[in-house]
């Protein structure tokens, strides 16, 4: 069997040239190469990268940048966040190690998988982790939790490679894959139009926590392509529902008056 296709790397919202380069040179050190860059703060492509990749060229070169999160990992099943802030949402936290392995199953299983990191300053949004499919937390001491982006991409790229070396026998995906992330994004977005259009968020100022709250919850539901699309025409079929009550409510209030 041959080696599965890496996972895909992204940085969110990234600072420096310097460190995207030094990420390219670790993703190049253990086997990995496609790297998606969101929203960079100078713009891609920077010079500056070239430097410290040290020779990784065909990672840079092969960069895609793109506007939001959500579109980086839109044709991506399984993407897990890094961060050291775990508990601002009720998703699965693993280390790095067990994180490879469910990466390592899924990629064999032919879904398309990747790890998502923050900027150095600001790290991920909530808004952004609510899309992953779970969280990556390095085991650092906490009396120094302090790694740089370039360390924490190197941490998971040497787990998956250690994997891919030890090449165990995958555990495969029984059944209909977990929908991409494009499908879930529409569905969060559906559900939270009509939501909106009900009166649900309330008071307004609540609508991204709550929304995001339905998001890690729905997530963790792995819907399927066939879910989605069966969820989708019940939040279609309710919507219509409210559409036909407030009608016959209008319709009688005029008839009254």
């Amino acid at each position: 069997m041959s080696d599965p296709t890496p996972p895909v790397i992204i940085l969110d919202k990234s600072q420096m040239a310097e460190n995207i380069g030094a990420v390219a040179r670790v993703m190049a050190n253990f086997g990995l190469s496609e790297l998606r860059l969101v929203a960079p703060r100078d713009g891609w492509p920077q010079e500056r990268a070239w430097a410290t990749a040290s020779g990784a060229d065909w990672v840079l070169e092969g960069i895609k940048v793109f506007d939001s999160v959500a579109d980086a990992i839109a044709d991506l099943n399984t993407v897990f966040a890094t961060t050291a802030r775990p508990r601002e949402t009720r998703q699965p936290v693993r280390t790095p190690r067990e994180a490879a392995r469910v990466l390592y199953d899924d990629r064999a299983s032919g879904l398309g998988v990747g790890l998502l990191f923050g900027g150095e300053r600001a790290g991920l949004e909530t808004a952004d982790i609510a899309l992953c499919q779970g969280i990556v937390t390095i085991p650092i001491d906490p009396r120094h939790q302090s790694l740089n982006l370039a360390q924490a991409v190197a941490l998971n790229a040497y787990e998956w490679r250690t994997l891919v070396l030890d090449a165990p026998p995958p555990n495969f995906r029984e059944g209909e894959p977990p929908a991409s992330g494009a499908l879930m994004l529409g569905m969060y977005e559906h559900l939270e139009t009509e939501l909106d259009a009900a009166g649900f968020f309330h008071p307004p100022e609540k609508f991204r926590s709550m929304s995001q709250n339905l998001r890690v919850m729905l997530g963790r539901a792995a819907f399927t392509a066939q879910e989605v699309a069966t969820f989708r025409g019940v939040i279609t079929a309710l919507s219509k529902g409210r559409g036909r009550v407030l009608a016959r409510l209008a319709k009688k209030a005029a008839e009254e008056t």
